[in-house]
């Protein structure tokens, strides 16, 4: 299983990007997909997560505008849609695949140890 995480980049204020995780080795509509980020000299700090059904979850930070996105593009890839971005969303930011569970409630994957496996990151830098 491989996810390889793309698309980040230097914006300016209010401006948009759509991070890209590509990955091989699995099937996303059966995995929840999460973004997680990183900022510099901060925790990991969770994203969103969704479901191939188009339910997602999403931290109250970025709320409104950041969607996750499924079909959209190459097959088995995951978007992330950012805009109005902050330079507080600066950091860099990872995907994430976790097996979706039957009954299970979004509490469940907000933690990286939930997820089974990872990309590498990529940068997203907002400049003010």
């Amino acid at each position: 299983v491989q996810l390889q995480a793309s698309g980040g980049g230097l914006v300016q204020t209010g401006g948009s990007l759509r991070l890209s995780c590509a990955t091989s080795g699995l099937a996303v509509s059966t995995y929840i997909m999460g973004w997680f980020r990183q900022a510099p000299g901060k925790e990991p700090e969770f994203v969103g997560a969704a479901r191939w059904s188009a339910s997602a979850y999403y931290a109250d930070s970025v709320k409104g505008r950041f969607t996750i996105i499924y079909r959209d593009g190459a097959k088995n890839t995951v978007y992330l849609q950012m805009n109005s971005l902050k330079p507080e969303d600066t950091a860099v930011y990872f995907c994430a695949a976790a097996r979706s569970h039957v009954g299970s409630s979004w509490s469940s994957y907000l933690k990286g140890d939930s997820y089974d496996h990872w990309g590498q990151g990529t940068l997203v830098t907002v400049s003010s």
